[in-house]
């Protein structure tokens, strides 16, 4: 996963803590999730989306290869 959800954390001035904080995990999944080292659950995606004012195409779609 590319670093849209990074992207869209920056644009809404949250820090990796308090992005955390928002959708209840630790500072530390938000930055996996952000490297692409984690796949989040569906409803942690939309925790994420509701978050950062985004949808989940904008943040978790990626096109077939």
């Amino acid at each position: 996963m590319d670093n849209r959800v990074k992207i869209a954390r920056a644009q809404v001035n949250l820090t990796q803590q308090q992005l955390a904080e928002k959708v209840d995990v630790t500072r530390q999944t938000i930055s996996l999730i952000e490297k692409g080292a984690y796949n989040p659950s569906l409803n942690l995606c939309l925790k994420i989306c509701y978050a950062v004012n985004k949808n989940l195409d904008e943040l978790f779609w990626k096109e077939r290869d």
